[in-house]
């Protein structure tokens, strides 16, 4: 398949490599950055674009892969090529690219990416939805080419999953930045939490979270928590995050 790609930040640059790797032609890199397009299109061999007026109209899908805000503007400028729209968002609806195409749909990964980070995109879930059955037929059909886990999800369904995200991935990993400061505040190494880190990881890839909650709240140890919040008091947000969050626990458990 023909794909240009719009954007060339970390979800387009995994994106453009899966495909590239998986056989198709990446006509196209857009990005207004000059220089960022030049980089991931050279990496995929497509030609590098900064302007949207030197789009190549002769592909079979545009990608968007960009900031939430910038998605409609995008979808609004390409509409006039007439050819498949797809957008990467976990939060933007597919109605925000029917207003300008009939031609649309959804190609959301739902995954965490870094640019200077590998991973296996065979394991990406990738959750798809089409303006019409004959639309997310292609879109799932492009999938499979690149990921083993393919997803019919709509816009309602996908909307919940990335607040599930944001709860099982950004929310904690803010929490290992505050772990950390506490740690370098009283001269402790990070990396003695890592292997802790990884096992409680691997435990939910075996088990739902609830049967393997550990630690003072889940066993109601008031006199330890009592002892943590004097440690933070010093930190009004960490001691009252501390205290939502146990009190959350504790009810989780009953």
């Amino acid at each position: 398949m023909r794909i240009t790609i719009i954007g060339s930040g970390n979800v387009a640059t995994h994106l453009a490599a899966a495909f590239k790797n998986a056989g198709h032609n990446i006509v196209q890199v857009y990005s207004r950055n000059m220089q960022h397009a030049a980089l991931l299109a050279y990496h995929v061999k497509a030609e590098p674009v900064n302007n949207l007026d030197a789009i190549n109209p002769h592909t079979d899908i545009f990608i968007i892969s960009v900031n939430d805000d910038a998605i409609g503007m995008l979808a609004e400028k390409l509409a006039k090529y007439g050819r498949l729209i797809a957008h990467t968002s976990g939060a933007t609806s597919l109605q925000d690219l029917l207003i300008y195409t009939p031609e649309a749909g959804v190609f959301y990964p739902l995954q965490t990416f870094s640019k200077t980070r590998e991973l296996d995109f065979r394991k990406v879930p990738l959750c798809i939805e089409g303006a019409t059955e004959e639309i997310t037929g292609k879109l799932t059909e492009l999938a499979q080419t690149v990921s083993n886990y393919v997803y019919r999800v709509d816009s309602e369904q996908r909307k919940i999953l990335h607040l599930a995200a944001v709860f099982a991935c950004n929310f904690p990993n803010y929490l290992y930045y505050a772990a950390g400061e506490l740690l370098q505040q009283h001269k402790l190494d990070f990396d003695m939490l890592r292997p802790l880190i990884l096992e409680t990881a691997e435990k939910v890839q075996e088990h739902l979270p609830a049967g393997v909650q550990t630690g003072p709240a889940i066993r109601n140890d008031t006199k330890t928590m009592a002892a943590h919040l004097q440690l933070l008091s010093d930190n009004a947000g960490l001691q009252s995050l501390y205290r939502q969050l146990s009190q959350l626990i504790i009810k989780m458990d009953k």
